[in-house]
Protein backbone atom coordinates (compact mmCIF):
# COMPACT_ATOMS: atom_id res chain seq x y z
CA UNK A 1 0.00 0.00 0.00
CA UNK A 2 1.29 3.35 -0.88
CA UNK A 3 1.69 5.99 1.31
CA UNK A 4 0.73 9.63 0.53
CA UNK A 5 1.08 13.02 2.44
CA UNK A 6 -2.87 13.07 2.13
CA UNK A 7 -3.35 10.04 4.95
CA UNK A 8 -2.93 11.08 8.33
CA UNK A 9 -3.32 7.60 9.76
CA UNK A 10 -2.05 4.37 7.24
CA UNK A 11 -2.15 0.80 9.08
CA UNK A 12 -0.28 -1.39 6.79
CA UNK A 13 -0.81 -5.23 7.64
CA UNK A 14 -1.21 -4.16 11.19
CA UNK A 15 -1.99 -7.60 13.59
CA UNK A 16 -2.54 -7.36 17.44
CA UNK A 17 -1.80 -10.64 19.30
CA UNK A 18 -1.96 -12.20 22.91
CA UNK A 19 -0.93 -14.76 24.31
CA UNK A 20 -3.56 -17.38 24.82
CA UNK A 21 -4.75 -17.75 28.00
CA UNK A 22 -2.70 -20.44 30.37
CA UNK A 23 -4.71 -24.27 31.17
CA UNK A 24 -5.78 -23.23 35.00
CA UNK A 25 -6.37 -26.36 36.58
CA UNK A 26 -5.96 -30.47 36.09
CA UNK A 27 -9.13 -31.08 35.33
CA UNK A 28 -9.03 -28.61 32.41
CA UNK A 29 -5.96 -30.38 31.20
CA UNK A 30 -7.21 -33.66 31.73
CA UNK A 31 -10.64 -32.64 29.41
CA UNK A 32 -8.09 -31.17 26.71
CA UNK A 33 -5.87 -34.27 26.41
CA UNK A 34 -9.36 -36.07 26.11
CA UNK A 35 -11.16 -34.78 23.82
CA UNK A 36 -7.66 -33.24 22.05
CA UNK A 37 -8.94 -30.18 22.28
CA UNK A 38 -5.22 -28.20 21.80
CA UNK A 39 -5.45 -24.25 22.79
CA UNK A 40 -4.08 -22.25 20.16
CA UNK A 41 -1.16 -20.36 21.59
CA UNK A 42 -1.86 -17.08 20.46
CA UNK A 43 -5.53 -15.03 19.89
CA UNK A 44 -5.77 -11.84 17.35
CA UNK A 45 -7.33 -8.67 18.98
CA UNK A 46 -6.72 -7.63 14.48
CA UNK A 47 -5.27 -9.63 11.89
CA UNK A 48 -3.81 -8.28 9.19
CA UNK A 49 -5.62 -4.66 8.58
CA UNK A 50 -4.25 -2.04 6.11
CA UNK A 51 -6.16 0.94 5.90
CA UNK A 52 -6.00 4.85 5.45
CA UNK A 53 -7.89 7.40 7.07
CA UNK A 54 -7.50 10.58 4.69
CA UNK A 55 -6.87 14.62 6.30
CA UNK A 56 -10.28 15.83 7.20
CA UNK A 57 -12.37 12.60 6.92
CA UNK A 58 -15.06 11.71 9.48
CA UNK A 59 -15.12 7.59 10.11
CA UNK A 60 -17.29 5.59 12.27
CA UNK A 61 -15.77 1.94 13.40
CA UNK A 62 -18.42 -0.09 14.01
CA UNK A 63 -18.69 -3.94 14.95
CA UNK A 64 -20.17 -6.04 18.08
CA UNK A 65 -17.95 -6.09 21.30
CA UNK A 66 -15.10 -7.50 20.95
CA UNK A 67 -14.80 -7.21 17.05
CA UNK A 68 -11.36 -5.25 17.53
CA UNK A 69 -12.39 -1.61 17.48
CA UNK A 70 -11.14 0.14 20.34
CA UNK A 71 -8.03 -2.33 19.82
CA UNK A 72 -7.69 -0.11 16.21
CA UNK A 73 -8.50 2.90 17.72
CA UNK A 74 -5.56 2.41 20.15
CA UNK A 75 -3.10 1.32 17.89
CA UNK A 76 -3.81 4.48 15.55
CA UNK A 77 -3.12 6.43 18.85
CA UNK A 78 0.20 4.68 19.32
CA UNK A 79 -1.29 3.45 22.86
CA UNK A 80 -0.72 -0.06 21.44
CA UNK A 81 2.35 -1.34 19.76
CA UNK A 82 0.93 -3.53 16.71
CA UNK A 83 2.57 -7.43 16.90
CA UNK A 84 2.81 -7.44 13.11
CA UNK A 85 2.94 -5.10 10.33
CA UNK A 86 3.26 -0.67 9.92
CA UNK A 87 1.27 2.18 11.29
CA UNK A 88 2.00 5.89 10.33
CA UNK A 89 0.47 8.73 11.69
CA UNK A 90 0.70 12.15 10.58
CA UNK A 91 0.47 15.63 12.74
CA UNK A 92 -1.18 15.96 16.16
CA UNK A 93 -3.38 13.15 17.11
CA UNK A 94 -5.76 13.93 20.21
CA UNK A 95 -7.41 10.39 21.28
CA UNK A 96 -10.24 10.46 23.75
CA UNK A 97 -10.77 7.02 24.83
CA UNK A 98 -11.07 6.75 28.40
CA UNK A 99 -13.01 10.14 29.53
CA UNK A 100 -12.05 10.68 32.97
CA UNK A 101 -8.39 9.84 32.85
CA UNK A 102 -6.41 11.34 35.19
CA UNK A 103 -8.98 13.34 37.40
CA UNK A 104 -8.78 13.87 41.31
CA UNK A 105 -11.34 13.04 43.06
CA UNK A 106 -10.86 15.51 45.95
CA UNK A 107 -10.45 18.12 43.89
CA UNK A 108 -12.72 20.73 42.67
CA UNK A 109 -14.13 20.16 39.56
CA UNK A 110 -12.38 23.81 38.59
CA UNK A 111 -8.94 22.57 40.00
CA UNK A 112 -9.68 19.15 37.98
CA UNK A 113 -9.58 21.31 34.32
CA UNK A 114 -6.40 22.67 35.13
CA UNK A 115 -4.97 19.11 36.48
CA UNK A 116 -6.16 17.44 33.15
CA UNK A 117 -5.75 20.15 30.85
CA UNK A 118 -1.99 19.54 31.90
CA UNK A 119 -1.87 15.60 31.29
CA UNK A 120 -3.31 16.75 27.82
CA UNK A 121 -0.06 18.92 27.56
CA UNK A 122 -1.74 22.15 27.79
CA UNK A 123 -0.55 25.13 30.41
CA UNK A 124 -2.33 26.48 33.16
CA UNK A 125 -2.69 30.04 31.01
CA UNK A 126 -4.28 27.80 28.12
CA UNK A 127 -6.65 26.33 30.51
CA UNK A 128 -7.83 29.36 32.58
CA UNK A 129 -8.40 31.12 28.99
CA UNK A 130 -10.76 28.30 28.23
CA UNK A 131 -11.93 27.95 31.60
CA UNK A 132 -15.47 29.57 31.29
CA UNK A 133 -16.16 28.00 28.09
CA UNK A 134 -15.41 24.29 29.21
CA UNK A 135 -17.50 25.06 32.46
CA UNK A 136 -20.19 26.11 29.97
CA UNK A 137 -20.56 23.34 28.08
CA UNK A 138 -20.29 21.23 30.58
CA UNK A 139 -23.46 22.51 32.26
CA UNK A 140 -21.80 22.48 35.71
CA UNK A 141 -21.85 26.04 36.66
CA UNK A 142 -23.12 25.94 39.97
CA UNK A 143 -21.17 22.30 40.58
CA UNK A 144 -17.67 23.67 39.29
CA UNK A 145 -16.10 24.24 43.24
CA UNK A 146 -17.20 21.32 44.60
CA UNK A 147 -14.97 18.25 44.95
CA UNK A 148 -15.33 15.61 42.35
CA UNK A 149 -15.94 12.92 44.76
CA UNK A 150 -19.61 14.69 44.57
CA UNK A 151 -20.25 14.51 41.16
CA UNK A 152 -22.47 11.94 39.25
CA UNK A 153 -20.35 9.66 36.85
CA UNK A 154 -22.49 11.33 34.16
CA UNK A 155 -21.28 14.46 35.56
CA UNK A 156 -17.89 13.57 35.63
CA UNK A 157 -17.86 12.47 32.02
CA UNK A 158 -19.46 15.34 31.11
CA UNK A 159 -16.51 17.53 32.24
CA UNK A 160 -14.37 15.21 30.89
CA UNK A 161 -15.29 15.36 27.48
CA UNK A 162 -15.50 19.47 27.77
CA UNK A 163 -12.16 19.42 28.50
CA UNK A 164 -10.48 16.95 26.26
CA UNK A 165 -12.62 18.50 23.11
CA UNK A 166 -10.87 21.85 24.13
CA UNK A 167 -7.83 20.32 23.01
CA UNK A 168 -6.97 21.37 19.18
CA UNK A 169 -5.79 18.46 16.91
CA UNK A 170 -5.73 17.42 13.38
CA UNK A 171 -6.94 14.02 14.44
CA UNK A 172 -9.06 13.33 16.83
CA UNK A 173 -9.84 9.90 18.07
CA UNK A 174 -13.00 8.94 20.01
CA UNK A 175 -14.04 5.66 21.90
CA UNK A 176 -17.88 5.46 22.55
CA UNK A 177 -17.88 8.47 24.37
CA UNK A 178 -21.30 9.56 23.05
CA UNK A 179 -22.91 7.38 25.32
CA UNK A 180 -22.33 9.89 28.14
CA UNK A 181 -24.75 12.12 29.86
CA UNK A 182 -28.10 12.48 28.97
CA UNK A 183 -30.06 12.91 25.40
CA UNK A 184 -29.62 16.67 25.45
CA UNK A 185 -25.87 16.95 26.31
CA UNK A 186 -25.25 13.87 23.85
CA UNK A 187 -26.48 16.40 20.89
CA UNK A 188 -24.33 18.92 22.03
CA UNK A 189 -21.14 16.34 21.78
CA UNK A 190 -22.37 15.43 18.19
CA UNK A 191 -22.55 19.09 17.54
CA UNK A 192 -19.24 19.58 18.80
CA UNK A 193 -17.71 16.81 16.88
CA UNK A 194 -19.66 17.96 13.37
CA UNK A 195 -17.87 21.64 13.92
CA UNK A 196 -14.45 19.37 14.29
CA UNK A 197 -15.69 18.15 10.99
CA UNK A 198 -16.25 21.12 9.51
CA UNK A 199 -13.05 22.86 10.51
CA UNK A 200 -11.35 19.67 8.73
CA UNK A 201 -10.31 17.87 11.67
CA UNK A 202 -10.09 14.42 10.82
CA UNK A 203 -12.24 12.43 13.17
CA UNK A 204 -12.20 8.78 13.81
CA UNK A 205 -15.55 7.57 15.70
CA UNK A 206 -16.07 3.68 17.61
CA UNK A 207 -19.56 4.05 18.56
CA UNK A 208 -22.43 1.43 18.96
CA UNK A 209 -24.76 4.18 17.69
CA UNK A 210 -25.36 3.64 13.94
CA UNK A 211 -27.61 6.81 13.80
CA UNK A 212 -24.41 8.63 15.08
CA UNK A 213 -22.49 6.75 12.90
CA UNK A 214 -24.21 7.80 9.55
CA UNK A 215 -24.58 11.46 11.38
CA UNK A 216 -21.65 12.82 11.95
CA UNK A 217 -19.52 10.45 9.29
CA UNK A 218 -19.13 10.24 5.80
CA UNK A 219 -17.40 6.92 6.05
CA UNK A 220 -17.91 3.72 8.07
CA UNK A 221 -15.37 0.56 8.65
CA UNK A 222 -17.19 -2.79 9.51
CA UNK A 223 -15.00 -4.53 11.94
CA UNK A 224 -15.62 -8.17 13.23
CA UNK A 225 -13.32 -10.62 14.52
CA UNK A 226 -10.19 -8.34 14.02
CA UNK A 227 -10.98 -7.93 10.59
CA UNK A 228 -11.95 -5.33 7.89
CA UNK A 229 -16.04 -7.11 6.71
CA UNK A 230 -16.75 -3.36 5.11
CA UNK A 231 -15.36 -0.19 4.29
CA UNK A 232 -17.23 2.63 2.29
CA UNK A 233 -19.50 5.18 2.69
CA UNK A 234 -21.51 4.86 5.98
CA UNK A 235 -25.13 4.37 4.84
CA UNK A 236 -23.91 1.51 2.50
CA UNK A 237 -21.96 -0.17 5.35
CA UNK A 238 -24.78 0.62 8.34
CA UNK A 239 -27.42 -1.33 6.09
CA UNK A 240 -25.23 -4.61 5.26
CA UNK A 241 -23.93 -4.59 9.14
CA UNK A 242 -27.32 -4.55 9.90
CA UNK A 243 -28.43 -7.12 7.01
CA UNK A 244 -26.37 -9.17 9.23
CA UNK A 245 -27.11 -8.17 12.83
CA UNK A 246 -30.29 -6.36 12.49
Amino acid sequence: MATSDMNVIELQGVSVRYRAQKIRSLKEMVIRTVTRHAPAPYFYSLKDVSLTIGRGESVAIIGANGAGKSTLLRVAAGIIAPSEGVVLARGTVAPLLELGTGFEAELSGRENILFNGALLGRTRAQMRAQMDAIVAFSGLEEQIDAPLRTYSTGMSARLAFAVATAIEADTILLDEILAVGDASFRERCEERIATFVRQGTTILLVTHDLRSAMTICRRAIWISHGQVVADGPSSDVVAQYLAKHG
